[in-house]
């Protein structure tokens, strides 16, 4: 059987992190779920840079993307990336429809700009779920500090999210709390929570990329002779799956089945980042170390390729060896590098990755207003 439809059966749902017009409308994204399982898509700005911004598939768009709006490239960005965004989410319909709202979704982020603004995060989230118009939207929100207390909001007026930019087990925590705090505000109202849907996007490969770097620089002053070369790879793994440990811990306590007994939906973890940033690494390696049930992992293209040819499936990987995950985290501390710090960099990175990816592709579309405005 095909790998990727394998992982279904082992309670994970594979995501295709990459979106596209051609994708949609030459029936890619059909096929995909029909060979392979996938029931959902996920989108960045740095995914729409690539799309709109390093291509011409969008052009004949610009004239009408201009008049529906104010002409602005954030405008005519808008226009595009929601419309791939609604159709991706009508060809995914049907699996939304199957699962009773669990799978079938497709995110779409608020601007990076807002990451550490929590008021202007809420309004850009319900500006977006209303926008779009889709059941089976996720609206993405950063698991900033500002952005943790928007979540319990959003979450607490019926608007499913996708919380990204996980990387430490404390700020996923803090997510997850958000999460439950907001069902429980919905249902105190009398809100049907059946249909809230959430997932936790802890990040992964960045992790080990990081780690990596402050390993070589240690051996490079040190050498090897605490045995420091043996962690290198190891971190991303072993903290994704003390992150499912807490996971499995969190839904199952008095307080969440309290929400189940009323129809709620876990909050999943979503593996996210696994692609092999080294390549010395499996092409796999984030993907078949991290099989789990009521889990999901979002692979661009070139993953979902490799699982597809020659990946491995075997059922709770990501349950298997979780005490030599927390003597891998304890001997990092001990060689005097902070995971938390780690941790911290890398989101005020990805924050900063994402803006930078946005005012790349916003200046992008200015360029190529201008040049059909100038040719017409």
């Amino acid at each position: 059987m095909n790998p990727l439809k394998q992982l279904g059966a082992c309670g994970q749902s594979p995501w295709l992190d990459y979106v596209r017009r051609g994708l949609i409308r030459n029936g890619e994204l059909e096929t995909l779920i029909a060979r392979d399982g996938v029931t959902g898509v996920t989108s960045n700005p740095s995914i729409f840079q690539k799309a709109i911004g390093e291509s011409d598939e969008y052009l004949s768009d610009y004239p009408a993307a201009r008049r529906a709006g104010d002409g602005s490239p954030l405008a005519v960005y808008e226009y595009l990336a929601v419309g791939d965004i609604q159709e991706a989410a009508d060809v995914l319909r049907p699996v939304y429809d199957a699962t009773a709202g669990r799978d079938g979704h497709v995110s779409l982020e608020c601007s990076p700009y807002l990451a550490h603004d929590t008021n202007a995060t809420i309004a850009e989230a319900r500006r977006l779920w209303t926008l779009v118009n889709r059941p089976n939207l996720l609206v993405k929100v950063p698991g900033t500090p500002a952005g943790v207390p928007a979540i319990r909001t959003l979450i607490g007026e019926g608007i499913s999210i996708n919380v990204t930019l996980l990387f430490g087990i404390a700020a996923y925590e803090r997510v997850a709390d958000a999460y439950i705090a907001g069902l429980e505000a919905q249902a105190a109202r009398g809100g049907d929570i059946t249909r809230i849907a959430s997932v936790a996007s802890f990040f992964v490969s960045r992790i080990d990329a990081l780690v990596d770097k402050r390993i070589d620089v240690q051996l490079a002053r040190d050498g090897d002779r605490a045995g420091l070369e043996a962690l290198r790879g190891k971190l991303a793994i072993a903290n994704a799956k003390l992150a499912y440990v807490r996971f499995k811990e969190i839904i199952s306590g008095a307080r969440w089945e309290a929400l189940v007994a009323k129809g709620a939906q876990p909050q999943r973890l979503l593996w996210a980042s696994t692609s092999t940033k080294n390549p010395a690494y499996p092409d796999t390696i984030y993907v078949e170390t991290l099989i789990g049930r009521n889990t999901v992992n979002t692979m661009p293209p070139a993953t979902m390729d490799a699982f597809r040819d020659h990946g491995r499936v075997e059922p709770d990987t990501v349950e298997r060896g979780v005490e030599d995950a927390r003597r891998t985290l304890a001997a990092l501390e001990q060689h005097g590098i902070s995971l938390r710090g780690v941790t911290d960099e890398l989101v005020e990175d990805g924050v900063k990755q994402f803006a930078d990816a946005f005012g790349t592709l916003l200046g992008s579309i200015d360029a190529r207003s201008g040049s059909l405005k100038a040719a017409s």
